[in-house]
């Protein structure tokens, strides 16, 4: 396609370089930004030649999350004219006025489905030669979005309810943690809220919920981002996820339980994810849900959701996609009968704000400032307010701004990677080829992609008479001639086709014969109704649009009614065939056309085929699909490869005979998370699968050779039993715990291996450690002393603040471990280091083949075990083993830990809804700890004062130590805050514990604020890497005079990025040594019988080896000494 060209005079601005930013109008509470300031500071620094860009312009704007100045800062101009901008970036659509001539425009405009209410935008767009983008036609090659908010709008959905939540149950009489929540909005960050909503947790875990309103269950509708999202808040208090099925059963189960107990209080929150298969349920008994019927001919089915799921839901949080064709969720009716027989429903959370859509009763949208209507179905009525009868619906339809920060970090992270084409480039077709395909309009038309919205447009008045008619035969009697109905399905080849197409009236239409035809599938977002409508028109025939429903997301389908009309049957008979053909291609060309709907059909299949050749072909079953999942499935399922056969052979010592290929099966509670795992890896397959319903997984377990499982140790006793009862080996990467330990005879009873603590620590560890110890009793030798040392680590280049530490999860976890006490053997005396004392008990720690590492060590819990499980106790007069961290750490933490902030009861400085300022909180702190003979007064300002104050009062034990204190207390300075994104990230963004905004209200002890702060600067980018560090040093004496030994053994991994995706070290290190344990039980190379560790050669001799082979490198030496 050629440049743009002004029919105007003058070239078009179009690929110019120069950016502008709209101020966002469509709502007072929008205050996302498509680009932060450390985006455009990043693009105009590289320069136009890098980037693209040359200039941005911002417009002015007194609410968006980042002020004018920040952008001002980092080389942005700031000006309402936009009018030197080639290419103009925005959230939401932009006014009228803002449209200008020969641009390039990049938003969620809402058009490409032909929406009437934002056709006069587009077609001013046309009329003035715009190029519009539409982030959500920006897709990746899975088929996915790039560009969306999905999982922000979750989360902030589900913290504002559970504000409401609160509230609702102080009028109806009841107390709950839940009143101490804040909305979203009044959170500085979303790590903050979590924090919040964590604190919530922990009161229900301590304290409990009301017998009179619980159990509460939260109801979640469908799987995608939205849900994803509100789940995400969900897990943060203590809970447990039903079955859909087993909800009833589990409901009575606890309600009964309740009974028995003293405690009239319930300590957790329960949750069920519901899909379609739970809401509908087919008319025929005879039939089961199909979903590909059910999109099809969702007439066939009849809604059970009020008989099977409502009556015992406390909260639905509807988060799923709904179209007028199919069953409603919940109807007023159904509502009504509910609440009358005594339903426990008390809100609804309608994330997706579909008003009178799948919930009949929410006719209203609400505001950010009033979340919140209340419906009376007794009554039929609403109001304003929480009190009498009824339920309360939040239908809030701009959550994700209420995480603008985070919201535009996230977009803008993305858009950033190609804005810089869309600046630059005038020709489109120059643009990658996910750019090109998101361009709606250019130069004052329609690209060839979306020459399908005019011709939908030209319908509309039709499909406004073809209503009426309708309605007028129905009301009135009218003879209106049926049409044949064709079910063209994407997902399915079946064509339902009536052979006798009626006449129409010659004077009302101008074709003689014309059929009814629906499509259902993905037909706008991948372009189907360009080939449908282009295979009519080809035909000869005309077509008229009836019904359009449009899919919201891009796992929503789209429905289309058409009339087809032509002036002979056997030109229609042609369309359908060709019609016909196009849905048969689809569907068996779907994997490669990349298809999604196509793609489900074709799994669909494939999934039967694998069922049935599980009985011929070795199989695993890996329960789990978290981060060290990934790993292990991919060594599993490569085990029979040719590339990976030979070392194994070796490593095995297998000759001759090949090795099998496995059936490896992921099981997920979550089917999405264990798709997402198993993606693009051959012989894998994902299944859902609830770990806590017996029978289920005794199903599964009876099917498989060996059942790895990943879960939780809490997890391991019941599937162990399941194990036992099937007699299935099982591989776990967890410590062997009493429960599983009492199992150790029935094991050996049934005849299986449940291999314990074969992931990193517990696992390599042992393994190296036995390597060596049993080498040197071969020789003769005795161990006189046994170290060893274990760390997770960023990697050098990520450990870029005071700490050199950083948290992938919630640091509450890591800090109470550092707070444990430990015990050890050194020279033969046993010494013991109090919690509250163990981070000034690091010392400094070399590696010898790593001198530059510079790490420090701390003694790590109960060693003393360890010399008995080694078989060393009476031989060693040193068994230490400890906890890796770079030098500094832990100097840094014992300071933090004396002035206070690892303290978790609450603090009197933070009870009540206005919290202090972080500043004020240090400072009191700081006056707090203050001794009756070193005074302080007023208020500390400078860094000098501080470094003197901790000092003085003893938290420190030099001024060096209180500096490095005091730069991880500290904000960062001004220079460093506006260009910390040209430094190395994170060296100057410390934890701000002395900023003067105000302390989250969730914070109750400064354990709480420490931990805000250490999540919120302390994390990971996508593009870090981590680091285990594993060494062990044993030093071995002969009495035979020999001279003595010392023996070092190491392994360093860093994590991996490949193709955009990362792999953690830790993921690494314990996903592989676990697959290795299932592959030697595959193999029939662990003799041994019962619940066993790695701690004999026939383990450790072939793991470690395969490990080594695998990538994972351990290094060897000793010396005499």
């Amino acid at each position: 396609m050629a440049a743009a060209v002004s029919d105007r005079g003058g070239r078009s601005l179009v690929g110019n370089g120069v950016v502008g930013i709209l101020a966002e109008s469509i709502n007072i509470w929008e205050r996302r930004a498509p680009l932060a300031p450390s985006h455009c500071a990043r693009l105009l620094l590289s320069g136009k030649g890098q980037s693209g860009v040359e200039r941005i312009i911002v417009q002015p704007s007194t609410k968006r999350i980042h002020h004018d100045s920040q952008y001002e800062d980092v080389g942005c101009e700031i000006s309402d004219d936009l009018s030197e901008c080639g290419l103009i970036v925005g959230i939401k659509q932009p006014k009228m006025e803002m449209i200008l001539q020969d641009r390039a425009y990049a938003f969620f405009s809402h058009t490409h489905k032909a929406q009437k209410e934002n056709m006069p935008l587009l077609d001013k767009i046309l009329a003035e030669r715009v190029s519009l983008f539409d982030y959500e036609l920006i897709v990746g090659e899975d088929g996915k979005r790039l560009l969306a908010f999905g999982k922000f709008a979750g989360r902030a959905g589900l913290i504002d309810f559970l504000h409401g939540l609160g509230q609702r149950y102080l009028n109806l009489g009841y107390s709950t943690p839940f009143l101490s929540l804040g909305a979203s909005y009044m959170y500085s960050s979303l790590a903050a809220a979590k924090a919040a909503v964590i604190a919530v947790g922990e009161e229900i875990a301590t304290f409990g919920l009301p017998s009179g309103i619980s159990p509460i269950v939260f109801v979640f509708t469908g799987d995608g981002n939205v849900s994803q999202g509100a789940q995400e808040i969900f897990k943060l208090l203590p809970h447990t996820f039903v079955d859909a099925q087993k909800l009833p059963e589990i409901v009575a189960m606890v309600k009964d339980g309740a009974k028995h107990t003293r405690s009239k209080r319930f300590f957790q929150v329960y949750g069920c994810v519901v899909t379609c298969q739970d809401m509908v349920a087919p008319k025929d008994s005879t039939k089961i849900f199909n979903k590909e019927d059910y999109y099809a001919h969702p007439d066939h089915y009849y809604p059970v959701f009020h008989e099977k799921i409502a009556p015992y839901t406390s909260v639905i949080v509807n988060c799923m996609y709904w179209e007028r064709r199919f069953p409603r969720l919940l109807t007023t009716i159904q509502l009504k009968e509910l609440m009358n027989k005594g339903c426990p429903l008390i809100g609804i959370s309608d994330i997706t704000c579909d008003i009178g859509g799948s919930l009949e009763f929410v006719n209203q949208s609400t505001s950010i400032e009033r979340p919140f209507f209340r419906y009376d179905p007794f009554t039929d009525s609403y109001h304003d307010n929480m009190e009498r009868d009824g339920l309360i619906c939040l239908a809030v339809d701009i959550l994700p701004t209420e995480f603008s920060r985070e919201a535009s970090n996230h977009f803008g992270h993305i858009l950033s990677q190609f804005i810089g084409s869309l600046a630059s480039t005038e020709n489109i077709a120059e643009l990658p080829l996910h750019l090109q395909k998101a361009c709606i309009t250019h130069n004052g038309a329609y690209t060839s992609l979306y020459e399908y919205i005019p011709r939908m447009r030209k319908t509309t008045i039709y499909s406004y008479l073809f209503s009426i008619i309708s309605t007028l035969s129905l009301q009135c009697g009218l003879k209106v001639y049926p049409f044949v109905f064709i079910a063209v399905y994407v997902e399915s080849v079946s064509i339902a086709r009536d052979p006798t197409t009626r006449p129409v009236d010659d004077s009302s239409e101008k074709k003689k014969y014309c059929t009814l035809v629906s499509l259902s599938g993905h037909l706008f977002d991948q372009f189907l109704i360009n080939e449908a409508l282009d295979v009519i028109e080809a035909a000869g025939g005309s077509f008229h649009l009836l019904k359009c429903e449009v899919g919201q997301t891009s796992k929503s389908m789209s429905y289309s009614e058409l009339e087809v009309g032509a002036d002979d049957t056997a030109v229609l008979d042609q369309i359908m065939d060709s019609l016909t053909n196009i849905v048969k291609k689809n569907h068996d060309n779907g994997a490669l056309d990349k298809k999604l709907s196509l793609k489900i059909g074709k799994v669909r299949e494939s999934i039967l085929q694998d069922r049935c050749e599980t009985v011929r072909r070795p199989s695993v079953l890996i329960l789990g699909a978290g981060r060290v999942c990934r790993p292990a499935v991919e060594f599993l399922a490569s085990v029979g490869s040719t590339s990976n056969g030979s070392y194994l052979k070796s490593c095995l010592t297998i000759d001759g005979e090949e090795l099998e290929e496995y059936e490896v099966i992921v099981a997920s509670l979550y089917l999405k998370d264990a798709k997402e795992t198993v993606e693009g890896i051959p012989n894998a397959k994902a299944v859902q699968l609830d770990a806590m319903d017996y029978e289920k997984l005794k199903e599964y377990v009876s099917e498989v050779q060996v059942v790895l499982s990943l879960l939780p140790a809490s997890f391991h006793a019941n599937i162990a039993k399941a194990c036992i009862e099937h007699k299935k080996h099982l591989v776990t990467a967890s410590y062997v715990e009493t429960t599983m330990s009492s199992l150790d005879e029935r094991a050996r009873s049934a005849g299986i291996t449940v291999l314990c603590e074969m992931g990193l620590d517990p696992g390599i560890d042992h393994m190296m450690a036995m390597k060596m110890i049993d080498q040197a009793h071969i020789r003769g030798g005795k161990i006189k002393s046994f170290t060893s040392y274990c760390g997770g680590l960023p990697s050098p280049d990520a450990a870029n603040n005071p700490l050199a530490y950083k948290f992938s999860w919630n640091p509450a976890g890591a800090l109470r471990a550092g707070r444990n006490s430990a015990s050890y053997k050194l020279h033969g005396e046993i010494l013991h280091v109090d919690g509250n004392e163990l981070f000034d008990s690091a010392v400094r720690f070399r590696m010898p083949e790593y001198p530059a590492f510079a790490l420090e060590c701390l003694p790590n819990r109960n060693s003393l075990i360890y010399g008995d499980a080694y078989g060393i106790t009476n031989e060693a007069s040193t068994v230490f083993r400890a906890t890796l961290r770079y030098e500094g750490f832990s100097e840094i933490m014992s300071s933090l830990a004396r002035i206070g902030f690892f303290e978790t009861e609450p603090h009197p400085m933070l009870k009540g809804s206005v919290k202090p300022s972080f500043a004020a909180f240090l400072n009191g702190l700081l006056h707090a700890k203050n001794s009756p003979d070193n005074k302080l007064t007023g208020s500390i300002e400078t860094d000098e004062d501080m470094i003197k104050s901790l000092v003085t009062l003893g938290h420190c034990k030099d001024k060096t130590t209180a500096t490095k204190t005091v730069k991880t207390i500290k904000l960062v300075g001004i220079l460093e805050q506006h260009y910390a994104w040209f430094f190395t990230y994170d060296v100057f963004t410390f934890l701000g514990l002395n900023e003067c905004h105000e302390i989250p209200v969730a914070c109750s002890s400064a354990f709480h604020v420490v931990c805000l702060r250490m999540e919120e600067k302390l994390a990971y980018t996508s593009k870090e890497k981590d680091m285990v560090v594993l060494h062990h040093e044993i030093e071995v004496e002969f009495p035979d005079g020999r001279p003595t030994e010392n023996h070092w053994a190491t392994l360093l991994e860093y994590g991996r990025i490949e193709d955009g995706k990362s792999t953690t070290a830790m993921a690494l290190t314990v996903g592989i040594p676990a697959a290795i344990g299932v592959l030697l039980l595959l193999l029939n190379k662990v003799k041994r019988r019962g619940v066993v560790r790695p701690l004999e050669p026939e383990v450790y001799v072939p793991a470690l080896d395969i490990l080594q082979a695998s990538g994972i490198k351990l290094m060897e030496k000793f010396e005499t000494s």
